[in-house]
């Protein structure tokens, strides 16, 4: 069965105003910014630990190098999700009222709009996670420099966006995995409690969902983290010739143990940082009237969903 008829889908989209959608992007970037802001350190041992190969030391301190260059790119990256994930939630979800007993329907929903939202956000993210991630290991001082010296010295594809297969075979099961497991559970959820989740659930729920899809894509996450990291100001050749070649290097040299370095900060950063978005975002969405609208809308078509993304 399709998710939906042209004409009802083309209905649907033109229900979200710009000023809905708006709200929805000022939403998510706030809540993202808030994000990072907190839990950035986290991500930062994370980066470090996954970044050595062998029994290399790794430095604890300057846990905030990168940010400023990271809180760049995270702006733009969430704004394009949002973008693009609201409208297509909005054409996609079924319009029969029940979405618990049509979840085969509602979970394909949000896989499609989720792993689109990421296809474009990538655009924006893999430029900034490569800066990031050299910057958290000690490559480069600032930003710009980093930005100017990757560019010139390995080009664009090989350098400002290496290793993006890798950081999209992370991310869309992530974005998939994560996304769909709160969307599930909030259903159910609130079909069990009999009423619409409450904001701090929601943030108990994001949580739940976010430490789930960490720990099943650490593996990628480590590979995508070395194939990004390798190369620098010294001008070293890359070890790492691409992701099978990473997977077969690392497990040769350090045993399967080594894709799961890292784990145990990503599954807390990405955990604490789903129970974080879902607080600021469902708080914000308030402030900005973004939930009075989509009420409104979602009257007009027969349902009664609410709208929440989660963050990666």
């Amino acid at each position: 069965m399709p998710l939906c008829s042209g004409g009802a889908g083309l209905r649907r989209a033109a229900v979200m105003e710009a000023t809905e959608l708006a709200g929805h992007i000022s939403a998510g970037v706030i809540a993202g910014t808030v994000v990072e802001a907190t839990l950035y350190p986290i991500d930062t041992i994370k980066t470090r630990l996954q970044a050595a190969r062998g029994g290399s030391s790794v430095n604890w301190r300057n846990l905030y190098k990168g940010f400023g260059g990271n809180l760049a790119g995270v702006v733009p990256a969430c704004a394009v999700f949002f973008a693009l994930y609201e409208p297509a939630k909005r054409i996609l979800l079924p319009d029969d009222g029940d979405r618990l007993k049509n979840s085969d329907r509602t979970v394909g929903a949000h896989l499609i709009a989720a792993a689109s939202a990421g296809l474009a956000a990538s655009i924006v993210r893999v430029p900034t996670e490569v800066v990031k991630s050299r910057m958290q290991t000690g490559q480069f001082a600032c930003a710009r420099g980093a930005v100017w010296h990757i560019a010139s010295r390995e080009g664009i594809a090989g350098g400002l966006f290496a290793g993006f297969g890798s950081f999209l075979l992370r991310d869309l099961p992530f974005d998939a995995i994560e996304f769909t497991s709160y969307e599930q559970i909030k259903l159910a959820w609130s079909s069990v409690g009999g009423h619409e989740i409450k904001q701090h659930e929601s943030a108990v729920v994001g949580a739940v969902a976010g430490m789930l899809a960490g720990a099943v894509t650490t593996p990628l996450d480590v590979v995508k983290t070395r194939l990004m990291t390798q190369g620098g100001m010294s001008g070293d050749t890359r070890y790492y010739k691409g992701v099978t070649d990473c997977v077969t290097r690392t497990v040769a040299e350090e045993g399967w143990i080594a894709l799961l370095k890292g784990i145990g900060p990503r599954v807390t950063f990405i955990g604490l940082g789903g129970g974080v978005f879902f607080f600021v975002w469902e708080g914000a969405k308030k402030a900005l009237g973004v939930d009075k609208r989509s009420a409104g809308s979602s009257m007009t078509r027969g349902d009664g969903g609410g709208d929440v993304r989660v963050n990666s």
